[in-house]
């Protein structure tokens, strides 16, 4: 055995893009011949391990931190449930978690694990439970980095109102913690634009006297978004004015670029858009899918095709989102043809495969024009299964515009797909109960009606922001 350990050798192999598993493993052998017991190579290896998920790599990954006889490291065990896929981390620590003492966990461990939460959408229940956990064992009394990261937590699962009780009730904060609570509210949008209003209020805050911090270019993107929501031409140029002077520029600032562009378009000022988008010297996929938009929602959409063909010679392909977005926008504004033809254009010009986002589009165009029949024959020539948001869609239509047998036959396949998925929507059962009722089928509508009530099935009320 050499008494000198190649640390550094082993550390610029683990750096190298080039390795595989076959590599790693070869590493991981020489670790262990020498003794290593040096955490950072050992940390590089399990990030390694985690980013080729299989099963062979994470039960190498597992060796590394589960000695046989001990307690695992600290170091490697929050180092793998750092690098696990959030839903792996989450299984890994309440695997754990059931067997050992909670005492032996520190800070990092709790960071890492509501991280995991916050980027897994199905566990809402198991953050709140870690929540608690780590209330009991006294860890977030006057942890800043642990309240902003379980701040991010209940905002990413639209816990609002608890993510700004423990905002209120963080001793102090950082520009992260102000983030967070700003994004969170500026990322949730709802009917009538009252969380946009409260991320605009609580930024006219940190602004004026935010805990000795500044606002960061990722405060300002937030804050251009909830603009965009609301509408507010006026303060989105004031924003502007106040971006120059923190010294963000557009020009070379991609994010904030992209959030004026946006901000500009859906607000109406599209030349103001335009004259951003031109100055900016660096521009992404999300640049140009807002100008793109923007020309199609102020009256321009004629002028989008010739837009994507500059995207693809400065040689920044258009994704799957650009297309999305696109397409809502002829959807909004009813350009009927032109969206066809931007759909026709996805595959055959740009290499794009449409998925159901974008069928659904083109279902709702169609539907909203009127064009019902064409709508139909074109769900029916799908190489996909249609989903139940594109039959409601196409069934409100035909509801609107008097199609009532193909309304039916539409709702009826709806709730078929309800009673399969053991769903109770109230809109499927409303918008067929309008088709009957339209028909003058009331026998059937009494039928419908006595199925609601025996799924206890609930229509919803309506409401009014005026």
């Amino acid at each position: 055995m050499s008494s000198v350990f190649p640390g550094p050798r082993f550390l610029f192999l683990l750096h190298r893009n080039s390795k595989t598993l076959v590599q790693a493993k070869q590493i991981h052998a020489q670790l262990v011949i020498h003794g290593c017991q040096d955490n950072s190579l050992l940390g590089k290896l399990i990030g390694h391990y985690c980013s080729k998920p299989s099963p062979e790599s994470s039960k190498l990954a597992h060796s590394l931190v589960f000695p046989r006889f001990s307690h695992p490291d600290k170091f490697l065990f929050n180092t793998l449930l750092k690098c696990s896929n959030p839903d792996d981390s989450i299984r890994i620590f309440t695997n754990w978690a059931s067997k050992s003492s909670l005492l032996y966990l520190n800070e990092r461990t709790f960071v890492f694990l509501l991280g995991a939460c916050a980027r897994s959408a199905s566990s809402s229940r198991v953050g709140r439970i870690v929540h608690g956990m780590g209330m009991k064992l006294g860890f977030f009394s006057d942890s800043e980095l642990i309240g902003t990261t379980l701040l991010h937590f209940y905002a990413k699962h639209g816990d609002l109102r608890y993510a700004r009780k423990v905002f209120d009730e963080m001793p102090e904060r950082t520009s992260v913690t102000w983030n967070a609570m700003i994004g969170g509210y500026c990322s949730r949008k709802d009917k009538g634009n009252h969380n946009a209003r409260k991320g605009m209020i609580l930024f006219r805050r940190f602004s004026c006297c935010g805990d000795g911090v500044r606002p960061t270019d990722t405060t300002m993107v937030c804050v251009l978004s909830a603009i965009s929501q609301m509408g507010l031409l006026e303060v989105g140029a004031l924003v502007h004015g106040y971006i120059e002077k923190l010294g963000f520029t557009p020009e070379v600032d991609v994010f904030i670029g992209t959030g004026l562009v946006d901000m500009y378009s859906k607000c109406g000022c599209l030349n103001s858009a335009i004259s951003v988008f031109e100055l900016m010297r660096v521009k992404n996929v999300l640049t140009w899918t807002s100008m793109a938009t923007g020309l199609a929602l102020n009256g321009r959409g004629s002028e989008t095709a010739s837009l994507l063909f500059r995207m693809a010679e400065s040689g920044i392909k258009p994704n799957e989102v650009t297309f999305t977005s696109l397409l809502s926008a002829y959807r909004h504004i009813g350009l009927v043809q032109e969206g066809l033809a931007l759909f026709q254009s996805m595959w055959t010009r740009f290499g794009v495969t449409p998925v159901i986002q974008h069928y659904g589009c083109i279902v709702d165009l169609l539907g909203k024009a009127g064009r019902l029949q064409e709508a139909y024959e074109f769900v029916l020539a799908m190489p996909i299964k249609p989903d139940a948001i594109m039959l409601r869609s196409l069934c409100n239509a035909c509801s609107i515009y008097g199609e009532t047998a193909m309304g039916e036959e539409i709702g009826k396949t709806l709730i078929e797909m309800e009673q399969e998925e053991k769903g109770s929507e109230c809109e499927d059962y409303v918008a067929l109960s309008n088709v009957l009722a339209s028909k003058e089928k009331w026998v059937e509508l009494e039928k419908l009606r006595n199925e609601m009530k025996e799924r206890r099935i609930k229509t919803r009320p309506g409401y009014s922001f005026v």
